[in-house]
């Protein structure tokens, strides 16, 4: 059998035609975009890369002006304080950190956030483990009383008399044991848990693993993006407490976390400045300094540690969003 080709359809780039049948026109290959294609996608890039630089701008800018402002002296204060300052000082930082008990606040805030975060992650992971276990009696009971627990509290006079009750005031664990447990991260971690096949804890069980061998050994080595997201935010939470030190720490005043001991020192420089004023260390130290270069000491340690956390943060992230 004889193929017939149209010779003016072979001249033209549009379809042949073979016995009758139109053949399809040629298509650009795969995975090259067309013109229209490369239009929309250098579009989109132009603007992502507009809106991410704005956003960009709008969290950088106000955080580099606190610094600078820090480093400004009172009298460039006053006048308003632009990229630079005009005269650069670090009399805010050696008024702040002058002290010698804020060292001891930091040792003392240092030990809450590391100690407090530590066992909060601990204690939440052993309940969620339990209860990511169908087996276990009860369950539904628990778990109705852990959600009452996220949306009512008892208030602020009960709680105080309950930390009071148990002996926790002006000691350093009333820093530690009210906030051992949260069931919004139970509930991340129980449905990490469920995530994990049981294959691995059956094999566990095969090898002579108990509950608390399969869980230390298997279950929280795979769980290290959920840990280090719960860490993360508990650990924050404790460095920036401010109401815990302000209601339960009385005369212990050694005990006072960094936030409350800075607190007292720009309370301490606001009164000296009202009642014994001095115009030449007013043009250098200023209460607005002061508070500026707080925030900057206050920061700085969960600045410093948050890159060491990251690769786990932006994947615990997105465990409650994928696992029901």
């Amino acid at each position: 059998m004889v193929t017939t080709i149209d010779p003016s359809a072979a001249r033209t780039r549009g379809p042949l035609v073979v016995e009758g049948r139109r053949r399809p026109a040629r298509r650009p290959p795969a995975g090259r975009p067309t013109l229209l294609q490369r239009q929309d996608g250098g579009l989109f890039n132009i603007v992502n890369a507009i809106i991410l630089l704005a956003f960009a701008l709008i969290i950088v800018v106000p955080v580099w002006n606190i610094v600078v402002s820090s480093l400004a002296t009172g009298t460039d204060l006053s006048q308003g304080v632009a990229l630079f300052p005009r005269h650069w000082t670090l009399a805010n930082y050696r008024q702040v950190l002058g002290d010698s008990s804020i060292w001891t606040a930091f040792g003392i805030s240092v030990a809450r956030t590391v100690l407090g975060a530590l066992s909060h992650v601990l204690f939440c992971a052993m309940v969620a483990f339990a209860m990511s276990k169908g087996f276990l009696r009860g369950r539904k009971v628990y778990s109705a009383m852990g959600i009452v627990t996220m949306f009512f509290g008892g208030g602020m006079i009960p709680t105080y008399l309950l930390i009071k009750s148990l002996g926790l005031i002006d000691t350093f664990w009333v820093y530690i044991i009210p906030g051992l447990l949260a069931y919004f991260d139970v509930i991340i971690l129980m449905n990490f848990f469920r995530g994990i096949p049981d294959s691995l804890d059956e094999a566990a069980k095969l090898d002579g693993a108990n509950h608390f061998q399969t869980f230390w050994k298997i279950f929280l080595p795979l769980s290290k993006p959920a840990l280090a997201t719960i860490a993360l935010f508990n650990g924050v939470g404790q460095w920036n407490d401010f109401y815990s030190p302000l209601l339960y720490i009385n005369s212990n005043t050694w005990l006072y976390p960094m936030q409350m001991k800075i607190y007292q020192i720009v309370v301490q420089f606001q009164q000296s400045q009202v009642h014994g004023f001095n115009p030449n260390a007013a043009s250098i130290v200023s209460s607005q300094g002061i508070q500026l270069a707080t925030i900057v000491v206050t920061a700085l340690p969960i600045v410093i540690a948050y890159p060491f956390l990251q690769k786990y943060f932006v994947g615990g992230m997105m465990i409650g969003a994928v696992k029901g």
